[in-house]
């Protein structure tokens, strides 16, 4: 009795042993330089950083207090509920939790409880005895199988590099939902400039409607060439193929928005027409580099995983060290089931393993350059993420500081060549001027005012831009 329980303090040390865990033999993680330079560029293009005003960053903003349409934010929060390719990212998250689970239960011993029990029944001539009989054994144990004593961290490396690929999946989610959330606005906002094109086209469709038949009545009356007339004509089929184009592309953005939605909505919630009043903000300060595209979701999965093939150059070392398994069990065995627990029917089990590698042809070494190049490929991929994040962001803000200058110089366009129009009709009428100017003017007016509905809507979208690009809040 005095050993069984000295057996029993055994086993527990060595447990609480193996539970305390052991390091790895992973290199230790520094975070990369940053391979972008340490301030935005300035230039021409770009607008002066604002100095002595404390403004919060774009990833302090939530989506719903930086979209102040109703209705957008309506079809906003459809869309986190329905999008299909949302829904899969967030199924990916939970498939990456329960696999970290898995592979964090290797730590641990698994310990199973099995009971057995047979009859078997011996003619005289295979009995030793020379006499028939019948055998009976039972057997009930508490049983541990093939636990690997982590001594170099081999299933501890594999552990943290598990728990990265989760944390990359879960930022991978959250960059997924900023983008979701800026195509949506970005979805509505082209449904809305393309309806506006499109009743801009139906106006000017009037006004060259009339023109036609106004050089049409001249013509009846000799005071208008057959030139003119088929000049007015162009004039109106052009505005006619416009109509038409517009007609499908409004359709187009729609089914667009509806998929992006990915549920049916009212068609109350569509805009009727471009709305400058997206945001309530003035503006969404840039800060410093590298402290926006750290907060990046898509920086820091890249980032995770690095770390992650970092954590599996520890787990290819420790392939070269020994491997210690034990397997263990405990329990009761009888020739009787009424007597399995008593007396000295106690029985146990134990029965370690080591494991060297002597030879393998290379494998072993191979496998370790291959999780070096793979750390140094996740390393290439997670530089190339802030490249191409700092290059967004700079884009962004070349458009941003010119993009005001443009819709002011449009919207100044568009009054000088209305004013024009107006002038050069005045002038046919009264016989002063060819009708020739009269359709460069209208034209021309027609092409300045969509043009500003191209401008006012990519002012709108650099907004958007700006906002997911700078790590907007989710």
């Amino acid at each position: 009795m005095k050993c069984r329980f000295c057996r029993i303090k055994l086993l527990a040390a060595i447990l609480t042993f193996l539970l305390a865990g052991c390091g790895t033999l992973a290199p230790r993680y520094t975070r990369p330089a940053s391979p972008v330079p340490v301030s935005w560029p300035e230039g021409s293009a770009y607008q002066p950083a604002a100095e002595g005003t404390e403004t919060r960053s774009a990833a302090e903003v939530g989506w719903r207090e930086f979209f102040a349409n109703e209705k957008l934010r309506k079809l906003m929060e459809l869309a986190l509920e329905n999008n299909r390719d949302l829904r899969v990212s967030a199924l990916k998250i939970e498939k990456a939790r329960a696999q970290y689970r898995i592979q964090r239960a290797d730590l641990f011993p698994t310990l199973s409880i099995a009971g057995k029990g047979s009859v078997n029944r011996t003619p005289a001539s295979l009995s030793t005895t020379g006499k028939r009989g019948t055998f009976e054994e039972y057997s009930v144990g508490l049983g541990m199988s093939s636990y690997e004593f982590d001594f170099f961290g081999r299933v501890r490396s594999l552990k943290d590099q598990t728990l990265e690929e989760y944390f990359a999946t879960e930022e991978a989610r959250r960059s997924a939902q900023i983008t979701l959330i800026a195509e949506v606005a970005t979805a509505y906002q082209t449904l809305a400039a393309d309806r506006e094109r499109l009743d801009l086209a139906r106006q000017t469709l009037k006004s060259h409607q009339a023109t036609y038949e106004l050089t049409r009545s001249r013509f009846q009356a000799g005071l208008a060439t057959k030139l003119e007339v088929r000049q007015a004509q162009t004039s109106v089929d052009s505005t006619l193929v416009d109509i038409a184009r517009y007609t499908s592309l409004t359709a187009e953005d729609e089914n667009a928005l509806r998929f992006l939605v990915g549920t049916d909505f009212s068609s109350a919630l569509l805009p009727a027409a471009l709305d400058e009043a997206v945001t309530d903000l003035k503006d969404i300060p840039a800060g410093v580099p590298s402290e926006v595209l750290q907060r990046r979701p898509d920086i820091l999965a890249a980032e995770h995983r690095l770390m992650g093939a970092n954590a599996n150059i520890g787990a290819a070392r420790a392939a070269f060290f020994p491997r210690i398994t034990l397997t263990a069990s405990g329990g009761f065995a009888s020739d009787a089931l009424s007597s399995l627990f008593e007396g000295a029917t106690g029985t146990w089990a134990f029965a370690p393993r080591i494991e060297l590698p002597i030879f393998n042809a290379g494998r072993l070494r191979a496998q370790l350059k291959t999780s070096k190049v793979d750390r140094d490929i996740y390393l290439a991929r997670y530089e190339g993420a802030i490249q191409g994040a700092f290059r967004e962001v700079a884009d962004a803000l070349a458009q941003r500081g010119t993009i005001d200058d443009q819709l002011l110089a449009q919207r100044s366009l568009v009054e000088a060549t209305d004013e024009s129009y107006i002038l050069s009709e005045a002038r046919f009428r009264k016989g002063i001027d060819s009708f020739l100017n009269v359709l460069d003017s209208q034209r021309s007016l027609y092409d300045a005012q969509q043009n500003l509905i191209t401008i006012r809507l990519a002012r709108l979208d650099n907004f958007v831009k700006l906002y997911r690009v700078l790590g907007g809040g989710a």
